[in-house]
C-alpha cells in the first residue's frame, strides 16, 4: 500500500512524531444482510474497507473511492454509522498516527468483486452469524451500521446503547 503524498511531505518536517489523520471506513451491506469484507495486505486481518482522507476530499466521495479501489465493488454511503477516535498505532518503521474514524453504512449498487491485491489480498460477502475473526474496532462499526435505527454513534467514552 503506498504512502500517500501528502503524509510523505508532512514526515519530512515532523519526522515519526504522531500524526492526526481522518479515516473513513465503509460498512456494506447487500440486500441479503451479507457484509462485505477486505483481507488486508498490510496486516493479513479481515475488515472492513476504508482509507485515509486526502486533502480537500470529501469523507463520503473518499470512502466511495476507497471501497471500489479495495475490493471493485460501488457504493452509496447511506449514513453515518459512528464516529470514533482510535488509539494511537506505530507502524514498524516507527511513524506514528491517530485515526478519527467516520464508518459509514452503505449499500452496494455495481461493480464487481475483486482483491486489488495492493491494499486487499482477499475481499468477500459474509453473513453476520459466519463473520471471520475481527478486531473489536471492526465488530464495532458493524454493530453500529447494522442498526436500523438511523442515528449515528459518537463515543463519549461510554458504553454505547445497543452495544
Amino acid at each position: 500500500m503506498a504512502v500517500p503524498e501528502f503524509i510523505l511531505r508532512l514526515r519530512k518536517h515532523v519526522g515519526h512524531e504522531l500524526l492526526w489523520l481522518t479515516g473513513v471506513t465503509g460498512v456494506v451491506i447487500d440486500p441479503h444482510g451479507r457484509i462485505l469484507l477486505h483481507r488486508r495486505a498490510s496486516d493479513g486481518c479481515w475488515g472492513t474497507p476504508g482509507g485515509i482522507l486526502e486533502p480537500g476530499e470529501q469523507p463520503a466521495a473518499a470512502l466511495a473511492r476507497e471501497v471500489a479501489e479495495e475490493t471493485g465493488i460501488h457504493v452509496v454511503p447511506e449514513r453515518v454509522a459512528c464516529v470514533h477516535t482510535e488509539q494511537p498505532w506505530t507502524y514498524e518503521n516507527g511513524d506514528v498516527v491517530q485515526i478519527l474514524d467516520i464508518a459509514f453504512r452503505c449499500r452496494p449498487v455495481g461493480g464487481e468483486l475483486r482483491a486489488d491485491g495492493d491494499e486487499s489480498l482477499d475481499v468477500g460477502w459474509f453473513a453476520p452469524d459466519e463473520l471471520p475473526a475481527m478486531s473489536e474496532m471492526v465488530m464495532r462499526r458493524i454493530r453500529h451500521a447494522s442498526h436500523e435505527r438511523g442515528e449515528a454513534w459518537f463515543d463519549s467514552g461510554t458504553a454505547a446503547p445497543g452495544g
